[in-house]
């Protein structure tokens, strides 16, 4: 059983907000039971990104989903830290050279939920109401369902949007179900879990990944002890689907891929961003062609969409 130097510990890079910091500290506790070892064998190194610093302008603004990993993988590569943890749905499809992801925690909820004061749902919205959501996904989605509502800039960390909700800056918002349980929110009669079909989730959403430098098989092994194969397979499913739509924060695209004895089933959805237009498909077949099952159904999605339909 490999374990971490004891003159240095295993050196964990997170962002610091208290949902990065949670999954920290589940990566942590997971590694420290795998190995037989106490959680302060591991050092948590909070590392804050652009995207953290930069908190009042739309990501799709300022240059995507890289902004919440540049300077996390800056320090991997540097030798600050030994790993890296991240929301898979936050990691750019293309990696720095010399990185590599190939170790998920088990899953968690990957459903939406929609959250109000009210305790509705979002179909429960009076006309008119206002909707708050940074992400472009779950805006087109969203105005597919209630074209009569309007949608407002809604950044921050879950604490921050839920205060933005109680300050009445929208009457609801959409989070993932997955923040809300690991921050143990998840239990308020405001939070309303939506079916993963009605509001299909972001690539990757629920997903912890460990991320680390290629060339340091001592980590790769020391990781590997963690890693939940299943939810692997989706992943690479999901994004080999978003990585030929070139997806980025700036194009609403939805996936999302079930393992079961053995078999994946792909489900993806592309939208304009008014949610106007949308497609979907899914594709089935043996969990290790996931990736080709993934390109398979982009491609398909583009043919149906037509020219032009992810332009910004």
């Amino acid at each position: 059983m490999m374990k971490p130097d004891r003159e240095r510990p295993c050196r964990i890079g997170t962002r610091g907000s208290p949902l990065a910091l949670a999954q920290a500290n589940e990566v942590r506790n997971h590694l420290a039971t795998a190995h037989g070892l106490e959680p302060e064998s591991f050092e948590i190194v909070v590392i804050r990104t652009t995207g953290d610093r930069v908190s009042d302008r739309p990501l799709r603004n300022l240059g995507g989903k890289g902004l919440f990993t540049k300077e996390i993988e800056e320090a991997l590569l540097e030798g600050r830290i030994d790993c890296a943890v991240h929301s898979m749905k936050d990691v750019p499809v293309v990696q720095p050279k010399g990185l590599v992801i190939n170790v998920c925690l088990q899953s968690e909820d990957v459903r939406d939920a929609f959250v109000s004061l009210f305790g509705g749902t979002l179909v429960e919205m009076p006309e008119g109401s206002t909707l708050g959501t940074s992400s472009l996904r779950r805006r087109a989605q969203a105005l597919r369902r209630r074209p009569d509502i309007n949608v407002v800039e809604f950044r921050g960390n879950v604490q921050t949007r839920l205060r933005k909700l109680e300050s009445g800056v929208a009457k609801g918002t959409l989070l993932a179900m997955a923040g809300l349980r690991r921050l143990g929110l998840a239990g308020s009669a405001r939070v309303v879990p939506m079916d993963v079909h009605d509001m299909l989730p972001a690539v990757g959403q629920g997903i912890i990944g460990l991320e680390r430098r290629e060339e340091d098989c001592d980590m790769a092994q020391f990781l590997d002890a963690v890693r939940h194969p299943d939810t692997e397979a989706r992943m690479h499913a999901e994004r080999a689907f978003l990585a030929r739509l070139d997806g980025s924060c700036r194009t609403p695209i939805a996936g999302y891929g079930e393992v079961r004895d053995g078999r994946l089933r792909l489900t993806g959805e592309i939208l304009r961003t008014d949610g106007s237009e949308a497609h979907a498909g899914t594709r089935e077949g043996p969990v290790e062609d996931g990736p080709a099952l993934g390109r398979d159904l982009a491609e398909a999605l583009l043919a149906e969409a037509g020219p032009g339909f992810l332009a910004p």
